[in-house]
């Protein structure tokens, strides 16, 4: 009969060569490292989907539409018609080729265009005909099942920057922080926000300069949180969404910080 460790060195092996059509074969639950991807439409992913967005890892896989574990490609969230190209498949790629021994779960829940209070239990989302904190503890509580939680990675705010909102954003963030963490039974799990667009040609309102400032203060407020800069990445034309590259790029920065805030643990 083949060894465990002689099986896990297989599939780490034939990672790189995996197709769409294969099975999906988990490790242990120990080793199925599983992430959260919650937010709006800049965790879903708006780039556009070219070839290597659709390239499969063998060790990195998404919870899909149907609850089901499937290769992890371009576009994973479905919130809306125009998903595309985010920042989780490659930070999923990042986290799994630095570590051989484990394969990682990524939870897509983002929902485009939700503002911070839409994530709360019982809320439902208008524009998506959705429950946004509902839908993402459901599905998380189905990935637990195989897996064991490693990372929340958020990327929301540019529905908050009004001026009516943006001031009672950071308390409502530390409580959406709490409220995860409890709910899924993972006190000190790592919580890794990413920066709105810091775009050359899209000046700054005063609300937004307050939501980044939440963004930015987090971990020095929260404990195992992290800040990620998104200076230098472009918008795909819009003025909104980063473009393809960008998402790209933003991917292996959230990826470098949860390695680091993993390290000072």
């Amino acid at each position: 009969m083949i060894s465990r460790r002689f099986a896990l060195l297989l599939l780490a092996l034939a990672a790189p060569f995996a197709s769409a059509a294969d099975p999906i074969i988990l490790p242990p639950k120990d080793r199925l490292h599983l992430f959260l991807l919650v937010g709006q439409s800049n965790m879903a992913g708006r780039g556009n989907v070219e070839p290597e967005d659709q390239k499969v890892h063998g060790r990195v896989h998404m919870l899909g539409k149907d609850e089901t574990w499937a290769p992890a490609v371009d576009p994973m969230h479905w919130d809306k018609p125009s998903a595309g190209v985010g920042l989780g498949r490659t930070f999923g790629r990042e986290i799994a080729n630095a570590n051989p021994r484990i394969a990682v779960g990524l939870i897509p829940c983002a929902v485009g265009g939700s503002p911070i209070d839409a994530w709360k239990p019982g809320i439902m989302y208008a524009p998506t005909k959705s429950h946004p904190w509902d839908d993402a503890i459901r599905r998380a509580k189905i990935a637990l099942k195989d897996g064991t939680l490693k990372g929340i990675l958020w990327h929301q705010g540019e529905s908050d920057c009004k001026p009516e909102l943006a001031a009672t954003y950071e308390d409502k963030l530390h409580d959406l922080i709490q409220r995860l963490r409890k709910e899924l039974d993972a006190p000190d799990v790592p919580f890794i926000v990413g920066q709105m667009g810091s775009f050359d040609d899209v000046p700054w309102t005063p609300e937004m300069k307050l939501v980044d400032e939440a963004h930015r203060n987090l971990p020095k407020k929260v404990k195992n949180t992290l800040y990620v800069g998104s200076e230098g990445l472009k918008h795909k034309g819009d003025k909104i969404h980063f473009d393809s590259p960008s998402f790209r790029e933003f991917g292996k920065r959230y990826a470098a910080a949860y390695t680091l805030l993993t390290k000072q643990q």
